[in-house]
């Protein structure tokens, strides 16, 4: 029988659309003798879509822009028969731990991280004090929280170029796509670039801009996780920006990155570490700057939902190391179910041992 596969995209997020290109590959490739897709949408009202309607929408012969008032995922999950969850969410609402908590509440098999890893991932503060605690390679960063910019400004300026040199990047905490970046090259836009990044989160991070490279690599994997070849993104502006991922179109995608065997080396283990410092499961692209001129490599961050299209990074990575698009995605599909029977077994465990307990007492 094949696996049955609920196959959830859409969202409340800036990646909206993103998300629905991603599911529209997937449902496409994935091998039909093995896996049976069941597509859902998460309208932008962040109401759910019927089966029947997500599957036009996937077909782009209906709008997601509402979801049916009179339909309840609670109800219809139960006899639907589903054995496992993809979700295809990027962003907010989607890759943040709230859909997998909300997931776990169903008690549905899910593929990719886990509520808590999802949230640390999610948030770019979090993730870099993970990293760091792990002993990555960061450049260096300030943390800045909207209520202590409202009242420290002056101190928190002072922070800044104190411990930094231009150009800084700032950014929101929280945010996909690189939503709300700006990149500022001196101190009299700071203040207007934090603002900026306000818009998105109630955290910013200005970080130390440096001229480098951007590398990526894949992973997959849940105890055992193993890492893709590198590849490279050039990008068609200043900086890998959202007009430049989904507007311009001119960014490249270079694959395998061309590297001397040991830097390959090096950012395979170093992405492993990285989603083994989060805690993530299933799968995730880790994103690397590899600075011009001192060769030196730093981490910059990870995505637990990456872009899934047939041409986006985390598959051709893969493809890279020959791993084809479709046994990909059965892949990730049998990691999610892997992961939900070991914690089941474990909570069938710990259940005993409690009524152990109360036998004794």
């Amino acid at each position: 029988m094949p696996i049955r596969t609920l196959l959830l995209f859409g969202g409340r997020s800036a990646e909206h659309e993103v998300s629905i290109l991603s599911a529209r590959s997937v449902a496409r490739a994935a091998p039909k003798e093995r896996i049976e897709i069941v597509p859902m949408c998460i309208a932008r009202d962040g109401r759910f879509v019927t089966p029947e309607r997500s599957a036009k929408i996937l077909d782009d012969n209906d709008k997601s822009d509402a979801g049916n008032s009179d339909f309840s995922m609670e109800s219809w999950v139960r006899t639907a028969g589903i054995d496992c969850v993809f979700p295809l969410i990027h962003g907010t609402g989607g890759e943040d731990g709230t859909l997998q908590g909300y997931l776990e509440l169903l008690g549905l098999p899910y593929t990719g991280s886990g509520v808590t890893a999802s949230a640390i991932g999610m948030d770019k503060g979090h993730m870099k004090h993970a990293f760091a605690a792990a002993k990555l390679p960061l450049v260096e960063f300030v943390q800045v929280h909207e209520h202590d910019w409202h009242n420290e400004r002056e101190r928190i300026l002072r922070a800044v170029n104190n411990a930094l040199r231009l150009p800084y990047f700032v950014k929101p905490a929280n945010g996909g796509s690189s939503v709300g970046v700006t990149k500022v090259k001196n101190d009299q836009d700071l203040g207007a670039a934090i603002e900026k990044a306000f818009r998105f989160d109630e955290k910013a991070l200005v970080e130390r801009g440096i001229d480098a490279r951007e590398i990526e690599v894949a992973v997959l994997g849940n105890d055992d996780p193993q890492a893709s070849l590198p590849g490279e993104i050039i990008a068609g502006r200043e900086f890998y920006d959202y007009e430049d991922k989904y507007v311009d179109d001119k960014t490249q995608l270079v694959i395998p990155a061309a590297l001397p065997k040991e830097k390959v080396e090096e950012f395979r283990r170093l992405a492993v570490a990285a989603f083994k410092a989060i805690g993530a499961s299933g799968f995730a692209r880790v994103d690397f700057f590899l600075e011009r001129g001192k060769n030196r490599l730093y981490l910059n961050e990870i995505n637990t939902i990456p872009g899934f299209t047939n041409i986006s990074m985390y598959p051709k990575l893969w493809e890279a190391t020959e791993l084809k698009y479709s046994r990909l995605i059965e892949r990730i599909i049998e990691l999610g179910i892997e992961r939900f029977r070991a914690r089941v077994t474990r909570q069938d465990g710990a259940m005993k041992w409690f009524d152990e307990v109360k036998r004794i007492v």
